[in-house]
C-alpha cells in the first residue's frame, strides 16, 4: 500500500455542505467547530473538504477556530503582532516568515515537552491540569527568562541567516555591471 493510500485511510474526512454544516464521515454525524477543535487537541489527522467541489477547506476551518479563540477569553496574538503578520503578505520574505514561525512553534513545543518530562520526574506522573497550572504559576519568571533567551537566540540566528543570504547574493551578482563593485563599478 502506498503512503498516499495509507494517509487516505487514516485521515478523517469532514465534508462542509453549502448550509455551512460540517459532516464527519467517520462518525456519520454533523459536528461543530468546537468538535473540530477537539480533533485538533486530540492530534487527530483530518481534512475538511467542500462537499460539492472537493476543495480542501482545512486551513479555512482552522483559521475560523483561531478567530473564535482570539475573540473570546485571553487572545494569544496582540494587535501589533497581527499587523506585523499582515505586513508580510505579499512581501518577498512571506515564505521565509511562514516556515520561520512554523519552526519556532515546533521548537517551543519541544521545549514544552522537555519541561513536562522533567516535571514528571520531579512531581510524578499524577500532574493534573490544576497541579500543572500551579506549577507553571510558580515557574513563570524562570519560564519567561528561558523563553526570552530562546527568542534572543532565534533573533540572532535569523539575523545571521539574513546576513549570509545578502553575502551570497552579492557574491552571485558581483560580475554584473549593475552590482556595486561590479566590472563597471556600479556606473551606468
Amino acid at each position: 500500500m502506498t503512503q498516499a493510500a495509507k494517509d487516505a485511510t487514516t485521515q478523517r474526512l469532514i465534508k462542509k455542505y453549502p448550509n455551512r454544516r460540517l459532516y464527519d464521515t467517520q462518525t456519520s454525524t454533523y459536528i461543530t467547530l468546537t468538535d473540530v477543535k477537539q480533533l485538533v487537541l486530540a492530534n487527530e489527522d483530518f481534512q475538511v473538504v467542500d462537499a460539492k467541489s472537493g476543495e480542501d477547506l482545512t486551513r479555512s476551518i482552522l483559521l475560523q477556530i483561531i478567530l473564535e479563540e482570539e475573540s473570546g477569553g485571553m487572545p494569544m496574538f496582540s494587535s501589533g503582532m497581527l499587523a506585523q503578520i499582515i505586513r508580510f503578505y505579499g512581501h518577498a520574505m512571506q515564505g521565509v516568515m511562514g516556515s520561520y514561525l512554523e519552526r519556532n512553534i515546533q521548537a517551543f513545543m519541544e521545549i514544552q515537552e522537555r519541561f513536562a518530562d522533567q516535571s514528571k520526574g520531579l512531581y510524578g506522573s499524577n500532574l493534573g491540569p490544576e497541579a500543572w497550572a500551579q506549577l507553571m504559576s510558580g515557574q513563570t519568571p524562570a519560564l519567561q527568562n528561558m523563553l526570552n533567551n530562546y527568542i534572543d537566540q532565534s533573533k540572532n540566528l535569523f539575523t545571521q541567516m539574513q546576513d549570509q543570504m545578502q553575502d551570497q547574493t552579492r557574491t552571485m551578482f558581483s560580475g554584473f555591471p549593475f552590482a556595486p563593485g561590479g566590472p563597471q563599478g556600479g556606473r551606468k
